[in-house]
């Protein structure tokens, strides 16, 4: 090489180092921030995970599915453990185990092609004291269980498998010939009927026996509670009373109940992650997230069998108890395909729920989109709700619904056995007396519902402070609107199959402006109920609203007034 041009190669070199000393170093930070959120959202801390790092073949695991590696998880996170916490990595392959007991500053990485499918024998899951469905109760342990951590990870974009088909009742009705063929093969107890499948007879006792299809408030012992054991489906991942977790990345599904639920938890992030469970398994939501606070769940798949994102806070007297609200919730950027709600807030609420943002979902076939549903007993405050920016389309029932007299069935469900519960009696106001208000819904897209908007209050607790605007919707029926008190709806462009457009009964202060529909409709806007008063309706440059409402004999006069 000529010198010039060797001198001239290290005088590059030189130059290239020195640009890259220069270079400000990229800040790390260990919190995530938020702008552009409705109410004061803190930043949430993200788990810190010391640098230690082992692998499950370390310690004996052997890949096939054949193997169990109970033994080989457990000594894996004990040696990151002793050195004060570290990421346990799960290789490419499919590794067979019991239940996994997390312990505190532990990452458990699934790298790509892994697949953790946890063990069908219910022996390995003992009965313990948990909470379920917002009550103490006693279940099976889930495959993946934590109490009272901090700093807990799941990253890389593996598979964690719950064997969820071993421990659910199935009906014949949700297979197809082949497929129920196949399962009554493989063991377990068909009905008498012949429609309907039990994995055990253990799980038959237990489902027979049971006045709550899920929680038995009839046995009180561990005891009698082992003695149906196969009846005490586990949540797939439950992690109690812990601080700083965050999933991101894996793929969780066949979860025998419940897939995901952080149980008072405080810092939680949950992105990039993806949860799938069969459309008709009972109980199979995707996230129940229960009396947590400061909560992320963004950049999220999911394909379920019941609601998928959740927020709970306890049920009746045990929820109201225990005192601590989901609040503090940030939403976005999530895809739901199959579910009986988009995003879900109750039934157990008891707690209270508040400081909740949604933006940028998109809900493709689920029983309801937004759905809000508590009942009478439960008690509780839901409050400071901002929805934006969702879409959806093919919604069987309503896209967008409160309900407050909540039966325990799916909205499909309780169509069929006979539509929406309501009374027009008062109850008195006490501690049960559940309470939804302060609610905001914007920029909402749907392409086809059976109805577009419920808002169904109690008489003795309206709904209340509800705004509706910038809604472009086509479903079959339009609003209902009951026993609700100062509801703003405006700029609303809607295209209902069933002429039926705004129907208003029992409610007060509710103003409409803005709104197209098809005005050649019969009862396109019609307002009954003595109690109804102040509905004010606005109408655009052309329109006469007036030539286009019904009121009926018990609206009191003055109660509607048009501008």
């Amino acid at each position: 090489m000529r010198k010039s041009a060797f001198v001239a190669l290290i005088a590059i070199s030189i130059l290239s180092n020195s640009c890259q000393v220069n270079q400000p170093e990229k800040p790390v930070t260990n919190t995530i921030k938020f702008t552009g959120i409705e109410f004061e959202m803190p930043e949430i801390n993200k788990p810190i995970i010391p640098e230690n790092e082992v692998t499950i073949v370390d310690f004996g695991a052997k890949s096939g599915g054949q193997f169990l590696n109970s033994e080989a998880f457990e000594k894996a996170i004990a040696a990151v453990s002793e050195k004060g916490g570290g990421k346990v990595i799960i290789p490419a392959g499919i590794w067979l185990t019991g239940p996994i007991i997390l312990k505190s500053n532990l990452e458990l990485h699934a790298e790509a092609g892994a697949l953790i499918i946890f063990s069908t024998n219910k022996d390995l899951y003992p009965v313990i004291e948990t909470n379920f469905e917002g009550l103490n109760t006693f279940r099976c342990m889930s495959p993946i269980y934590g109490k009272n951590l901090e700093n807990i990870s799941f990253t890389g974009s593996g598979v964690w498998d719950g064997s969820g088909d071993a421990w659910r009742y199935v009906k014949k009705s949700n297979l197809t010939e082949s497929q129920w063929e196949k399962l009554v093969a493989s063991g377990g107890i068909v009905n008498k009927r012949g429609d309907g499948w039990y994995p055990s007879e253990q799980f038959r006792k237990g489902m027979l026996g049971s006045g709550d299809q899920n929680v038995r408030d009839d046995l009180k012992t561990k005891e009698d509670f082992e003695q149906i054991r196969d009846y005490l489906r586990p949540v797939m991942v439950s992690i109690q009373n812990s601080k700083r977790v965050m999933l991101d990345g894996p793929v969780f599904q066949n979860s025998p109940a419940w897939c995901l639920h952080p149980l008072m938890v405080e810092d939680l992030i949950v992105k990039n992650v993806t949860v799938r469970n069969p459309w008709y398994s009972q109980n199979g939501d995707g996230i129940d997230i229960e009396s947590c606070k400061n909560v992320v769940v963004e950049n999220c798949n999911f394909d379920v069998g019941d609601d998928a994102i959740c927020i709970k806070s306890g049920k009746n007297k045990e929820g109201r108890d225990r005192g601590i609200p989901c609040e503090n919730l940030v939403i976005k950027n999530n895809v739901v395909y199959h579910g009986h709600g988009g995003v879900t807030v109750g039934s157990e609420m008891s707690g209270g729920v508040k400081n909740m943002h949604v933006s940028n979902c998109t809900f493709m076939g689920t029983d309801v989109g937004l759905r809000f549903k508590s009942t009478r007993g439960r008690g509780g405050v839901v409050e400071n709700i901002f929805i934006s920016d969702v879409r959806m389309t093919s919604i069987p029932t309503f896209a967008i619904s409160f309900n407050l007299y909540y039966g325990g069935k799916s909205v499909s469900e309780m169509m069929e056995a006979g539509g929406l519960e309501s009374s027009e009696e008062m109850m008195p106001v006490t501690e049960e007396t559940p309470q939804f208000k302060n609610i905001s819904i914007s920029d909402i897209t749907l392409k086809g519902a059976m109805q577009a908007v419920l808002l169904q209050g109690l008489p003795e607790m309206n709904i209340e402070n509800v705004e509706l605007k910038n809604l472009l919707l086509e479903a079959d029926k339009g609003f209902l609107v009951v026993d609700a008190d100062n509801v703003t709806i405006k700029n609303v462009e809607l295209k209902t199959e069933a002429n039926q457009a705004f129907q208003i009964f029992n409610s007060k202060n509710v103003s409409l402006s803005g709104i197209d529909f098809d005005f050649n409709a019969e009862n396109n806007i019609v307002v009954n109920g003595k109690k109804s008063d102040n509905i004010k309706l606005v109408s655009k440059s052309g329109q006469n609203l007036e030539d286009f409402t019904q009121t009926e004999n018990e609206v009191k006069e003055n109660a509607v007034t048009f501008k």
